[in-house]
């Protein structure tokens, strides 16, 4: 039963790449019909992630009052609604609007996904479950690296939103009418606590940082990887073909890399491996002709931690505060993902150069294996104990 749980996650997770990806895809159209600089399309984009500052602690303590399954399906309703929003806007202000609004239904999707997985395989291929959940952002980002680049050349910059938003309405349908909890937990979280012990204050801070990083650097990597392949000469289709190739690349190595931490351990190893692959990939994109082979390294090594970074949230709570613990977690996630895009845009600007914001997120990679090495020091020196009884 919990694999085909984890099945219908990653279908209805999809749709959140596809919809964060649709700015990505359209931004230099809408810099044309409005007039917007890169700090402004990369706000756009951060926008996205803007609403998990404030509202991902909230999230988390709404897992008292109702089910993963409602709180799940509302978040991809509200993509779909935010979508819609930036689809039919007539100003920038609309965009930002819809943004936002797809946003905050992001996060209360990433949340309650996240938690309904962790709850179905607490203890049982932990790694490989995150690896494959984590592996639907990349793969609904790849379909929209093509299809939204595609649709926006033929039909226009407002279609892409209107398909993202269309998933999002269908998957959220689908969460509402399949997703079961697991038989050994309640099916609501009206049991759970909001008081996290000292050391899983620690443990859920730097499994944030080293998720947040993670994933902010793979955002770098979409939104100027292909103005980086543009001014050696490529066209914009072809440089939006190219990097998604790491996305299409990662699905599978994603998979395999939770696969290989669940059966031998070694995560640390595991990461200063793949970390290293991640800056090496985005130096050999800086290089003439060498953008494949840099995609190529940068999806089968690079990212392949995904899931093995997500399990440390999963590793770092016990379940009658996983919620809470969650909301803390993407507040951290959430924090990282708003900045990045706007400070990587204002880099370009700044310095005319596309190498500014590549460099920036070699340095976001750089951070992920140091926070993992402190989560392990605090989780090995202070292993987590039950809370007691009406604690």
């Amino acid at each position: 039963m919990r694999w085909r749980i984890l099945a219908l996650v990653f279908g209805a997770r999809v749709g959140l790449g596809l919809q964060f990806q649709t700015m990505g895809s359209v931004g230099d159209d809408l810099a044309a019909s409005f007039g917007l600089g890169h700090a402004e399309i990369g706000l756009m984009i951060g926008l996205f992630m803007a609403p998990g500052l404030f509202l991902a602690l909230p999230a988390g303590f709404a897992g008292r009052f109702a089910s993963d399954r409602v709180l799940g399906g509302l978040g991809l309703a509200t993509l779909a609604l935010g979508g819609a929003v930036s689809a039919f806007a007539v100003a920038p202000s609309g965009i930002g609007l819809g943004r936002l609004l797809a946003g905050a239904g992001f996060l209360f999707a990433m949340l309650y996904f996240t938690k309904m997985i962790a709850d179905w395989f607490d203890g049982r291929e932990i790694a490989t479950a995150m690896s494959i959940l984590v592996m639907s952002w990349p793969f609904g980002i790849a379909m929209g690296q093509v299809g939204h680049a595609w649709l926006a050349e033929l039909y226009g910059w407002r279609l892409p939103f209107v398909i993202a938003s269309v998933y999002c309405a269908l998957a959220a349908v689908a969460v509402f009418t399949l997703y079961r909890a697991p038989a050994d937990r309640p099916a609501n979280g009206k049991g759970g606590s909001i008081r996290l012990l000292p050391r899983e204050w620690g443990l859920i801070i730097c499994a944030g940082v080293a998720w947040g990083v993670f994933n902010a650097g793979y955002v770098v990597y979409l939104s100027f990887g292909p103005k980086m392949l543009e001014t050696q000469g490529m066209g914009t289709l072809s440089a939006a073909s190219v990097i998604s190739v790491g996305s299409w690349v990662m699905i599978l190595s994603g998979a395999i890399c939770g696969q290989i931490a669940d059966r031998f351990g070694r995560r640390e190893i595991i990461l200063a491996v793949c970390m290293t692959a991640a800056v090496l990939a985005l130096m050999m994109l800086q290089m003439p002709g060498a953008g494949l082979p840099a995609s190529l390294i940068f999806g089968l090594l690079g990212m392949a931690p995904a899931g093995v970074i997500m399990a440390l949230a999963g590793q770092a709570v016990a379940p009658a505060r996983r919620a809470f613990g969650m909301g803390v977690f993407f507040t951290i996630y959430f924090a990282a993902m708003t900045a990045a895009p706007t400070i990587a845009g204002w880099l370009l600007d700044r310095s005319g150069s596309v190498d500014a914001p590549i460099l920036f997120g070699m340095a976001l990679f750089a951070v992920v294996l140091p926070a993992a090495l402190v989560f392990r020091m605090i989780k090995t020196k202070a292993p987590i104990a039950p809370m007691r009884e009406g604690a």
